[in-house]
């Protein structure tokens, strides 16, 4: 891997690199669409991710980076690095897909801006004083990777973590709700529904009595606490009394606290079920819970100069203030040191993320503009931070103060 001097003064070595990592990126733009395209194509989800992981991984060592994989305990993470800079530059590649619908939320977009911001700095990483680290990220969608990764030690001395989300609008400094997800499941008694139906506990109705109180609770939520939920196992045949039901809900609300609260009521509903129908139950927690997300405001400001500067037109501060992009497991990381998440746009018609229409929006050419755009403007962002005297300090201050470092 070849390493770029960059001229001085700061000023000069700004647009020196932002000018590299721009033509970095165009140099390598047929091996990040493709990427983009064929994660695209083969969908995997939550912690099988092994064709994509994989993907990353060869793409990431064909050009020079130290790859290990699998990491923290996880077959389908992964952490490639170049240069040996003090101040750790996290890029993180989410990769897994949603059922039935694909790469309705464009993970395979994420995955090629990351791998191409990456590239980019791993060419001046050392004139900058960087290591760049891309940490490939299972199981957004559910199951928590990054939550996992954190709790391990992968982003213990990372000074500063991004990604780019694709989406129906340019949102530098959207918001996030914290989530938990529980699935409840009931157990009564099997009866002939005609023959002998005093003889059964029905667990379906234990669930629908669930339902209705969850339904009527909606009344009393909290601004932005929201419930939604499937039934997974409703029961076997009409003719049977169900045995056996289960649900799989989701509770976001605006921060921990909040969601905290949310889930004892709703919790208490799912007891009601079982109190009426003299059925049993349990609640089990699937995913470890997501933070809300808090992004740094420095980098989010140095992103959006860099993405306007790319010519796209991000919401002004005032309207992404009201953009709730859902949740996800970045919220951890951002809670832990300085990060990002914004959104960057594609074309996309009426349509929005987890819709079909959506996923085929992301192996289109404004998609692969995404990835491209994307990754410079990471590239633009990370480049910001390292020639900032002032925010380097900070950065790695912080990861000092995590680590009890002196």
């Amino acid at each position: 891997m070849r390493t770029t001097p960059l001229p001085r003064p700061d000023a000069e070595r700004s647009a020196a690199a932002h000018a590299h990592c721009r033509a970095s990126v165009q140099r390598h733009e047929a091996e990040l669409v493709e990427l983009s395209r064929s994660i695209h194509a083969e969908p995997e989800l939550a912690f099988a991710e092994h064709r994509s992981a994989a993907k990353v991984a060869d793409l990431l060592a064909r050009h020079g980076f130290t790859v290990r994989t699998p990491v923290a305990g996880l077959d389908t993470a992964l952490v490639a690095e170049a240069g040996s800079g003090e101040l750790v530059v996290g890029i993180c590649a989410e990769y897994d897909a949603l059922p039935e619908v694909g790469h309705a939320c464009g993970h395979n977009v994420i995955a090629a801006a990351g791998v191409g911001a990456a590239l980019a700095l791993a060419e001046i990483a050392d004139d900058l004083g960087v290591t760049v680290r891309l940490i490939g990220t299972p199981a957004e969608e559910t199951g928590g990777g990054k939550v996992l990764m954190l709790e391990r030690g992968v982003f213990d001395d990372v000074a500063l973590a991004m990604m780019v989300h694709p989406g129906p609008e340019e949102v530098c400094r959207p918001a996030a709700l914290a989530i938990t997800d529980l699935e409840v499941r009931y157990t009564g008694r099997e009866a002939h529904a005609a023959a002998a139906p005093e003889l059964g506990r029905n667990a379906a109705d234990a669930l629908t009595v669930a339902q209705v109180a969850i339904g009527l609770l909606r009344q009393h939520l909290e601004p932005r606490q929201m419930v939604h939920g499937i039934v997974t196992a409703g029961g076997a045949a009409p003719n049977i009394v169900p045995a056996h039901t289960a649900a799989v809900y989701n509770l976001r609300a605006a921060e921990a606290r909040s969601l905290q609260r949310l889930e004892n009521r709703i919790r208490a509903c799912f007891e009601a079920g079982a109190t009426a129908t003299g059925c049993e139950h349990e609640v089990v927690q699937i995913s470890p819970v997501y933070a809300e997300l808090s992004p740094d405001g420095w980098l989010s400001e140095a992103y959006r100069r860099a993405i306007t500067e790319l010519g796209r037109e991000p919401l002004d501060r005032g309207e992404e203030q009201g953009r709730v992009i859902g949740s996800t497991d970045m919220g951890n990381v951002t809670q832990a040191l300085p990060a990002i998440h914004p959104m960057i746009a594609v074309d996309c018609g009426d349509a929005v993320n987890h819709q079909a229409e959506f996923a085929a929006a992301c192996a289109t050419p404004a998609a692969d503009r995404a990835v491209l755009d994307g990754a410079v403007a990471m590239a633009w962002t990370a480049v910001a931070a390292a020639l900032d005297g002032a925010q380097r300090d900070r950065l790695l201050a912080a990861v000092r103060d995590r680590s009890g470092r002196s």
